[in-house]
Parts: structure tokens; sequence; C-alpha cells
């Protein structure tokens, strides 16, 4: 399986449109988004074209490829318009003999990890900043933020396939490896 990660898009027409168009570049199987799809919240800064209208039709074309779990910037009002699941704090998935219990971050964190084992990954967004650091009993995995990158990352999002972790750019170009 083929699995293409992202997070924090913000109602970013601009950053969406190039997201979309790495998705049909990778041809994954699924699009796992981590939340904060169409809003920008009261600490960002308005993201380059602020469209959340253009950002729900863009991802409604493909509602049958996504998997989305609730960010904190998601509302129940958001479900009236998305033709996809996105009120679900998580999801857990199990790939290649992988468990990898998907959440925004903003609940779960590895500060307030969930009940996980050792070897399980914790795979969040909501920081918008790339991350792999290994824990005691898990790995942690965050592809950063489509939208509004924060330290000095790439807007982006991540690849699994073949029981590897691929962080990229919006471009396509890989700058991590797990």
């Amino acid at each position: 399986m083929k699995l293409m990660i992202a997070s924090d898009i913000h109602g970013s027409a601009f950053y969406c449109k190039q997201l979309i168009e790495a998705y049909k570049q990778e041809q994954p199987d699924k699009l796992l988004l981590l939340g904060d799809l169409l809003y920008h919240g009261p600490r960002n800064d308005l993201p380059k074209d602020y469209a959340p209208k253009q950002v729900i039709e863009m991802l409604n074309a493909i509602s049958d490829q996504l998997i989305c779990v609730r960010g904190n910037c998601e509302a129940e009002v958001d479900q009236m318009v998305l033709n996809f699941p996105v009120l679900s704090e998580s999801c857990i998935l199990y790939i290649d003999g992988q468990t990898i219990y998907a959440t925004h971050g903003h609940i779960n964190s590895p500060a307030n990890p969930p009940k996980l084992h050792k070897g399980d990954i914790l795979l969040t967004g909501h920081t918008h900043i790339p991350a792999w650091e290994e824990y005691d009993n898990f790995l942690y995995l965050n592809p950063g933020s489509v939208s509004i990158p924060k330290e000095g990352s790439e807007h982006g999002y991540m690849i699994y396939e073949d029981k590897k972790f691929l962080w990229k750019t919006l471009k396509g170009d890989v700058y991590h490896t797990l």
C-alpha cells in the first residue's frame, strides 16, 4: 500500500492545489489528512490564497480517496460541506504489520501519547514542524504543514510505501527518509 500523508492545509487554495498535483503525481492508494483543512485558526496568519470554498471543492473531488482525522480548527459545520468524514479524533491503521495511530496532535502528542505498544507509530500534524523522533515506547512522526510550515521547514507531505517513510516538499523533492 502507498499512503500519502498531509496536514494543516488551513484553507489555502494555493497550497491545496499543489498538494492535489503532488497527489496525482504520487498516485497513492489513499491520502491521509491529519486535520485543520479549512480554517487558519486564531494563532496563524492567513495562508496564501485563503479560500476555504475552493479547498472544499478540491478535496470533495477526491473524497473517495481520503482518510481524515479532526484537527483543532475543524467544526461540526465543516462536515456539512465535505463529502468525507472529518470528525473522528483519530484512526488506527494496520499496514505491513505496523500499527499507526493517526491523530491531529492537539490532544494526543508525544507529551500526551495514547496507549501505544513498543514499535507503534504516533502520527500527528498540528505543530507545522516535520518530525521523526524515537521515544521509549513509540516512534513519533509528523509531515509538517502543507500551507503554514514553521521553524524554517518546507511546505510538504509524507509518503509511506514498502515500510519506508519519505518526507517531501510539495515539489516532490525528498528531504528525509526513514
